[in-house]
């Protein structure tokens, strides 16, 4: 196994049970204690881990950039809940903005039954699972590829977007806060999220309930350039009468 390959793993499980044990990740991976140092050494340099006393403890901070390849295996229920929700809100013939999202990937996976989509997304990730499909216009913006999120970003995939006057675009965030508004963790995507909100007639937030109450680096929008959040369990009260005042929709899958 390549280190690489190893600190992905460790990482998986940071990400599951909120911290590690050396000796524990030498017996799993059969490596010295001395070699899953240096990983949690690498990982902690990256923002991903906080070292302590025989082991590493998850950094929760919400402007941590955690890989695609990581992110896409978070919550993996909650994803294909807010998808289906929003399958039942695509008509054959949409126009639809994705963003590079993991939740746009199980997106477009519902989709498949649907005709004549036209789909216009920065995110590689949802070009790759298009690739062999049939009858759907797939477009890409184009742009800079940003590295471990399979993203296009920055100036060129904004210019694409803003040329487009699309039925629906459907956003992720890193965290939903009710005084700062709908956030995240890297300001390229937040700028190129702000240009997909004006280039389509109904704005769709899906976010799942990790999210809410959360508050990351870049501000993507205010709540009032949102229609209708869709998201995986009910929300608080408190949450549902805010959307109600705020004239939002929202959409969830089950109680909490």
């Amino acid at each position: 196994m390549l280190a690489a390959e190893r600190r992905t793993l460790i990482l998986e499980k940071l990400i599951d049970e909120k911290k590690v044990v050396v000796s524990e990740l030498g017996e799993l991976f059969g490596v010295s204690e001395e070699t899953i140092r240096r990983d949690l050494d690498k990982l902690g340099k990256e923002g991903m881990a906080i070292k302590s006393y025989g082991g590493a403890v998850l950094n929760e901070n919400n402007n941590i950039d955690i890989p695609f390849s990581v992110r896409k295996k978070k919550n993996m229920p909650g994803k294909q809940k807010i998808a289906s929700l929003i399958a039942a809100l695509i008509e054959d013939g949409d126009h639809i903005i994705l963003d590079p999202s993991t939740t746009a990937v199980s997106i477009v996976k519902s989709l498949q039954d649907k005709e004549r989509l036209t789909i216009i997304t920065n995110s590689i990730e949802v070009l790759v699972e298009l690739a062999d499909k049939n009858g759907w216009d797939i477009i890409s913006t184009g742009g800079t590829l940003k590295e471990n999120y399979l993203a296009l970003v920055g100036p060129r995939a904004m210019e694409e977007i803003a040329s487009f006057h699309a039925d629906k675009v459907i956003l992720s965030c890193k965290g939903i806060d009710m005084q700062k508004g709908i956030t995240d963790a890297n300001d390229l995507f937040s700028q190129v999220k702000q240009t997909m909100l004006h280039s389509a007639r109904e704005k769709i937030l899906a976010v799942d309930c990790t999210k809410f109450g959360r508050i990351a680096f870049s501000r993507i929008c205010q709540f009032d350039e949102i229609d209708l959040v869709v998201t995986d369990v009910k929300p608080s009260e408190e949450w549902l009468k805010f959307f109600e005042e705020k004239g939002i929709r929202c959409l969830y899958g089950e109680e909490a």
